[in-house]
């Protein structure tokens, strides 16, 4: 993740440097800037400030946004806190809570624990009985839902997809029913083929967005139907990080002649029961409501 420094002054660091001021024993999660360096917090600075521990999943990444932001080390290592850093980098860090000290945690870029390793740390910190805290600031999710012209009401945020076609499909396929914005992170190589994937998923004409370097001097958004999306970026290659989102399925007004229809061919074959759970949960149903008309039907046979 490259920081853009933008115009003006970094902020000082204070005169009496790190530890000047006593800050309170414990774990303390930092989000960082997505992209332009002063989207950091006040709070998160001098949290990074008066830190006894630092920790980071990208220790070059912190250093550079200290320098930018002009707050010292004084000393102090940068602890490497990633997926594979192995037990030792966790265990040096509890130890450090265990001693009574406090430890700033800070992501590659936006909010830890958010497609991050912070989670296990932050588990492994609650289960020993330490003080948790949180320095909110970036996420690349809100973000994207801010400028993405979707729904925010109610949003499910599910990571990275699968990287092989068959895998994404499938789990894709277990989200298309939510009610809800659906946000997704995926690679600038694969975001042609995700489209298309959602295109066979979700059908051709939800809307979405595919957010691209937020924040950063390229930014881009476009927004239309997965259909259109994916058309734009079929044979088109892009760099970047990459977000996209889908809106919630559009409300399905189902008639009494399709729910006979569906019953119908089904009790055919199959058992009152079996036939009501499946038309149910395929037309999105009440179970109950289904399998009252499945018994009705099967009476008149």
């Amino acid at each position: 993740m490259d920081l853009e420094e933008e115009g003006g002054e970094s902020l000082p660091a204070r005169e009496q440097g790190a530890g000047g001021r006593a800050l309170v024993p414990g774990l303390h999660f930092i989000a960082t800037p997505i992209g332009a360096a002063r989207d950091i917090t006040l709070r998160a600075l001098d949290i990074l400030r008066e830190a006894d521990v630092l920790a980071a999943e990208d220790t070059r990444t912190l250093r550079h946004l200290m320098e930018i932001h002009g707050v010292p080390l004084a000393g102090r290592a940068v602890v490497a806190y990633h997926d594979h850093s192995g037990e030792g980098a966790r265990a040096r860090l509890l130890r450090a809570l265990g001693e009574g000290r406090s430890v700033a945690y800070a992501s590659e870029a936006g909010t830890p624990l958010v497609s991050d390793p912070g989670y296990h740390l932050g588990r492994a910190a609650i289960e020993a009985g330490y003080p948790v805290y949180a320095a909110p600031g970036p996420s690349a999710v809100l973000a994207a839902l801010t400028v993405s012209g979707l729904p925010t009401d109610r949003f499910l945020f599910a990571g990275f997809p699968p990287s092989s076609g068959s895998a994404r499909r499938k789990w894709l396929r277990d989200f298309a029913a939510v009610p809800a914005t659906l946000v997704f992170y995926e690679s600038p190589k694969r975001v042609g083929e995700m489209l298309g994937d959602l295109v066979t998923e979700y059908g051709p004409d939800r809307d979405a967005a595919v957010c691209r370097e937020l924040t950063k001097r390229f930014e881009e958004v476009r927004r239309g139907t997965l259909a259109t999306l994916a058309a734009d970026y079929a044979a088109v290659p892009v760099k970047g990080e990459i977000v996209v989102l889908v809106d919630r399925a559009a409300e399905r007004v189902v008639g009494a002649e399709e729910v006979e229809a569906a019953l119908r061919e089904r009790l055919a074959r199959m058992s009152v029961k079996d036939a009501a759970a499946e038309v149910a949960g395929l037309l999105g149903l009440p179970r109950r409501e289904v399998y009252q008309a499945a018994l009705e039907l099967e009476k008149d046979r």
